[in-house]
């Protein structure tokens, strides 16, 4: 499998002889053997388990959850093969939480590409998606360690039960700022803690550093969501690879509209109140303009960078070394882009 120009971590704006370059570098040549992983355990006796698997999984993304297995294992001086194979279960991790949720927002357009389920249909996609768990699963086991096996199982019910309080919450003008967070923790920023952890689990890290590079995890994937939040207001449908305005066509009061209904007039926010409740899009360009005027963009990125800033601190327990100095990088990287 070919990575997506997509999967490769920026270089070019730093020094070829620097240090945090050499390692980005060196991550994008061990995410080419974590693709040889996932081209492998992908294969099935069902074609369409095939046809539907490889059609998502090849279709690119930004692959941060591997990287962050192998950024924090070698950070931590672990450089067995099993790195790659942990980093592939939480992709296909990832990946089934893209079918089913792009089944449950009944969305038709992801990485540019047409949904899975818009292409195959929502039984086939639910199906693969269900593949896709089992096949982790199976991975897990082989590592034969009871604390990985605890680590994702742990991470696979949170996510389920973020997907669950994401549904109680659509079409509800009226959620605190606190639950929309939790959704998030737990919808998105649960793999991103886990797959840090992984890298610490292997490396048989001590109960402090374990926690250290979940904390890091666990506040990178909520940067990395608010940041996303921002862009369904902000970016365009071609760089995103996704419609605008699908957060609020799927009735989802994100941070953004949270903060422009805080700061507006009665009219805008009873537009913005009727937009959520009904997923309703015929006036986005208005409800856009009060989103910018507010300034709820930019205190969403505040509160973005808010959460960088925590992840960058939690570095602080790893020993000095690249790798180190990389994934503070990467932590610049998740909120400064503009897909």
């Amino acid at each position: 499998m070919t990575a997506s120009p997509q999967c490769e971590l920026r270089v070019q704006d730093l020094s070829a002889s620097s240090p945090v370059a050499e390692v980005l570098a060196a991550l994008n040549a061990e995410m080419r053997e974590v693709d040889a992983v996932i081209a492998r355990r992908l294969t099935s006796d069902v074609a369409l388990i095939n046809q539907i698997a490889g059609y998502i999984v090849h279709a690119g993304g930004k692959r941060m959850r591997p990287k962050l297995v192998l950024l924090f294992a070698n950070a931590l001086g672990y450089t067995q093969h099993e790195r790659f194979e942990l980093a592939a279960v939480v992709e296909f991790i990832h990946t089934a939480t893209l079918l089913h949720d792009d089944v449950v927002d009944e969305s038709s357009l992801r990485r540019g590409k047409q949904t899975a389920n818009a292409l195959f249909g929502n039984a086939a996609s639910v199906l693969v998606g269900d593949f896709l768990y089992s096949r982790a699963f199976q991975m897990m086991v082989s590592a034969n360690s009871l604390r990985v096996l605890e680590v994702l199982a742990d991470a696979t019910n949170v996510i389920a039960e973020g997907e669950v309080l994401q549904l109680m919450n659509m079409h509800d003008p009226d959620i605190s700022v606190e639950s929309y967070l939790r959704v998030i923790r737990f919808k998105t920023a649960k793999l991103f803690e886990a797959s840090a952890r992984l890298g610490a689990v292997l490396a048989n890290s001590t109960p402090v550093i374990e926690d250290a590079c979940a904390g890091y995890g666990r506040a990178l994937g909520t940067a990395f969501q608010l940041i996303d939040d921002v862009l369904d207001y902000e970016g365009d449908t071609q760089a995103l690879g996704k419609n605008i305005g699908d957060d609020l066509r799927e009735g989802k009061p994100t941070l953004p509209l949270l903060i422009a209904m805080n700061r507006s007039s009665a009219e805008e926010r009873n537009l913005i109140r009727h937009a959520i409740e009904h997923g309703e899009v015929a006036r986005l360009a208005d409800i856009v303009a009060i989103v910018r005027r507010t300034g709820a963009l930019e205190a969403t990125r505040d509160a973005a960078r808010a959460e960088a800033a925590l992840a960058q601190q939690c570095l602080n327990a790893l020993p000095l070394n690249k790798w180190r100095e990389a994934l503070l990088e990467f932590a610049v990287q998740s909120i400064d882009r503009s897909f």
